[in-house]
């Protein structure tokens, strides 16, 4: 099932557009794209902003973009996807961690799976921490 993103000064409607009678099922949070209507996720304001930065694979200016949106503590678009201060903080704290041969692996991906490997070795830790 596809849900939508109540427009923010429409509450009558998505963000796509669809009335909110047709809406069967809302999401929360604009970030997770996997479950959201594409049409409304790309037509939000802030997917429309220029980005902030880019950042090549192999680039390690990312981590210094991730620290400086944790120092702001503000959101910003990093190659064209949304990074919030969560996912930059949660990224930053692991990267501080990992051995030099690890960090020039993860360097190797694209910005937007770095962050999402970050997350996922944090969420490993965080689930272990919680089972024990």
């Amino acid at each position: 099932m596809i849900r939508h993103i109540r427009h923010p000064r429409d509450l009558r409607q998505s963000v796509c557009g669809l009335p909110a009678a047709g809406v069967q099922r809302w999401e929360n949070d604009p970030t997770r794209v996997e479950y959201t209507c594409e049409d409304c996720y790309t037509l939000l304001p802030e997917a429309q902003r220029p980005d902030d930065a880019n950042h090549p694979p192999g680039d390690p200016t990312l981590i210094d973009t991730l620290r400086r949106i944790v120092g702001n503590r503000q959101h910003a678009k990093i190659d064209g996807v949304l990074v919030d201060l969560w996912s930059a903080s949660v990224t930053v704290l692991i990267w501080d961690q990992l051995r030099d041969d690890k960090r020039q692996r993860l360097l190797t991906l694209p910005s937007h799976e770095l962050i999402l490997r970050c997350i996922a070795i944090y969420t490993r830790i965080t689930a272990k921490r919680d089972h024990q």
